[in-house]
């Protein structure tokens, strides 16, 4: 083989690992994206709610006065401003009297689809 040949094996070669690390980091934006727009398991979001704010919140969907304090998880998923950012920030933020649960993404996410999956239809 000579040394031309060689060259071009080896840049078709690098080409070939810049494709596939390229597409790795396609495949890794798109689960992150997928993460961002809110998949969450909402049968798990329902076991966090049921350990950290059922002494407080209707958490059931029942309650759907947006005049009671605290409201229930039915009448914070019927907001129309409500979407799953805006879900996401509000539980990572300290507000009023709420207790400041130190929840794991994978948790935010799975009380915010529980939430979202409330809303009246």
């Amino acid at each position: 083989m000579t040394a031309i040949a060689i060259r071009r094996q080896k840049r078709a070669m690098a080409f070939r690992r810049a494709l596939g690390l390229l597409a790795l980091g396609g495949t890794l934006l798109a689960a992150e994206a997928g993460r961002a727009q809110g998949v969450g398991d909402a049968r798990a979001g329902r076991e966090v709610a049921t350990l950290l704010c059922i002494q407080c919140h209707q958490i059931d969907g029942a309650g759907r006065d947006p005049g009671r304090m605290p409201p229930g998880f039915g009448a914070i998923a019927d907001m129309t401003s409500q979407t799953a950012l805006s879900l996401r920030i509000f539980l990572q933020t300290p507000h009023g009297n709420m207790p400041r649960y130190q929840l794991t993404r994978d948790e935010i996410d799975d009380v915010v689809a529980y939430i979202l999956s409330l809303r009246a239809r």
